[in-house]
């Protein structure tokens, strides 16, 4: 699938300064100790008073704003609600010490809000324009601008014409919100809207997922280590977990949820992304084209998702939850096996997995390595009981990685027992330099580096793969809230097992 790009981009400028090459990490992974000098920015966010900017997105913007790790930059807030500047101040404060991933003490607010703006949608592309002018006007130099857009899909083409209405396109970048899309046509037709007014390399389609830190350090350990990438292969790898159950229900979003469901939601923009960094080729370089490259060749060679080969369910009292339909179809949960057709993957099955109200929130990525191919150990010594060898990336916040392997258990005889080396970015003194997913994506954007966004020909390729499974999907099963998923899904691993529950539980530094 080729995706529709235009070939003149409408601000030639802005494409002939996108890098080339760049420096991986990009600049934040460096610290905080050292200040990133950038360009100044207009950060013009719309849904600047949806659920995302509460929790993510304003007290990000806070921490990178306060801490240096950007230029100067102002935040133009914009929304369907009527607020000035004094109340978007007030609700921006309130979220933050609420609900915000990161919290401020006085001081950081004060140097913070100064910075915020608002203008509600109701006034029309000419005020928004207004807005960022002003705001272009206290800041030094020729300012850029970074729109995101954290709205539902069906609003992201309004939101378009409005940039295009109010002049904003040029020396600006836009990141687009998940899903893109909601099929194969619609993700086509939303690109070539984009396109009439973005070039391709101004849009960033973002997954927080692989703003992670341990999502980043799958390639470090893949391709920095010389013991490792030899065995990154189907010789070595029995299979591929990636596991993302939730605890959270709907949480108020059923308007979104009920026509998009786990496997949009989740998978497509997720755990297909995750999957690619496991699976990519080495890169020429760790730039952000030849990356970009080796993950789409992957979802290339990813073969279509066949029903067959897909567990949908959906949590018992999920049709009386509010704004639900009482007979919806919609899955809240989704296991599948997938496979990647090509030399190195060939014969070994990716497992995904995630769902809602579950019974426990984790977000991990198993390999389980293949099995010595014969035993001298003596039946009972323990060989084999607890499983095969595995290498876990944990991308909770933690950024944890655990090797389990057997060895001798202390003591006369010969019985193993499954041992565990473990590491956690919490252990070094580097901890406190960790940036949040969306700090690190919003920065990574600032500064034009797409390593961690998807493209649109990657986007598109996923859907059309998706397609035997949207148009003919299983029936859900029911599943119990605080369970693991439905009863079919051991059928599906079989004869494998899932890693969650965990056979024990991480180390703890306490």
């Amino acid at each position: 699938m080729t995706s529709t790009t235009n070939s003149t981009p409408p601000d030639a400028e802005d494409a002939s300064r996108e890098p080339q090459t760049i420096a991986y990490p990009s600049p934040a992974a460096q610290g905080h100790r050292s200040e990133i000098h950038g360009q100044p920015h207009v950060v013009v966010l719309f849904g600047a008073t949806g659920d995302l900017a509460r929790r993510k997105l304003l007290c990000g913007l806070g921490h990178l704003a306060v801490l240096k790790l950007t230029a100067d930059i102002r935040v133009v807030g914009t929304s369907l609600d009527d607020m000035d500047d004094e109340k978007f101040r007030a609700f921006a404060r309130e979220s933050i010490a609420t609900v915000g991933a990161r919290k401020m003490t006085d001081d950081e607010w004060a140097q913070f809000a100064p910075m915020l703006h608002f203008v509600p949608t109701s006034a029309g592309p000419e005020a928004l324009a207004a807005k960022v002018a002003e705001c272009e006007a206290e800041l030094p130099g020729t300012p850029r601008r970074l729109h995101y857009l954290s709205v539902p899909p069906k609003a992201a083409t309004a939101v378009i014409d409005t940039l295009v209405q109010a002049n904003l396109i040029e020396r600006s970048r836009v990141v687009m919100e998940k899903p893109f899309g909601v099929d194969l046509n619609s993700a086509i037709a939303l690109n070539a809207e984009l396109h009439e007014a973005f070039h391709e390399s101004q849009i960033f389609r973002i997954d927080h997922f692989l703003g992670k830190e341990a999502a980043q350090n799958i390639l470090a350990f893949r391709f920095a280590n010389g013991l490792f990438e030899p065995i990154w292969n189907r010789n070595f790898i029995d299979h591929v977990q990636i596991d993302i159950p939730e605890e959270l229900g709907l949480d108020a979003r059923a308007a979104f949820y009920e026509p998009t469901g786990a496997y949009k939601d989740m998978v497509v923009t997720h755990l297909f992304q995750v999957l690619a960094f496991v699976a990519m080729e080495p890169p020429t370089a760790l730039e952000p084209r030849a990356i970009s490259e080796e993950k789409n060749k992957v979802f290339r060679s990813l073969e279509p998702i066949e029903p067959s080969n897909v567990v949908r369910g959906q949590y018992a009292g999920y049709r009386q939850e509010a704004g639900v339909d009482p007979e919806s179809d919609t899955e809240t949960f989704i296991a599948l096996r997938a496979h990647i057709d090509n030399w190195r993957w060939a014969g070994v099955p990716f497992y995904l997995r995630t769902g809602k109200r579950m019974a426990e929130g984790k977000r991990i990525i198993s390999i389980a390595f293949k099995e010595a191919p014969k035993s001298m150990f003596p039946t009972g010594s323990g060989i084999g009981a607890q499983g095969p060898d595995h290498l876990t990336f944990d991308l909770a916040d933690e950024s944890r990685v655990s090797l389990s392997f057997y060895g001798k258990r202390p003591g006369p005889g010969m019985r193993l027992d499954k041992l565990s080396m473990q590491f956690s970015t919490e252990e070094t003194d580097r901890a406190d330099d960790v940036l949040e997913a969306y700090e690190r994506l919003i920065l990574d954007a600032m500064n034009g580096d797409h390593t961690l966004f998807n493209t649109a020909e990657g986007i598109e390729s996923l859907w059309e793969r998706s397609i035997p499974l949207l148009e003919n999907p299983p029936l859900v099963k029911p599943y119990a809230p605080g369970s693991w998923g439905p009863n079919q899904i051991h059928q599906l691993i079989a004869p494998h097992a899932w890693r969650l529950p965990f056979e024990r539980g991480w180390r703890s530094n306490e």
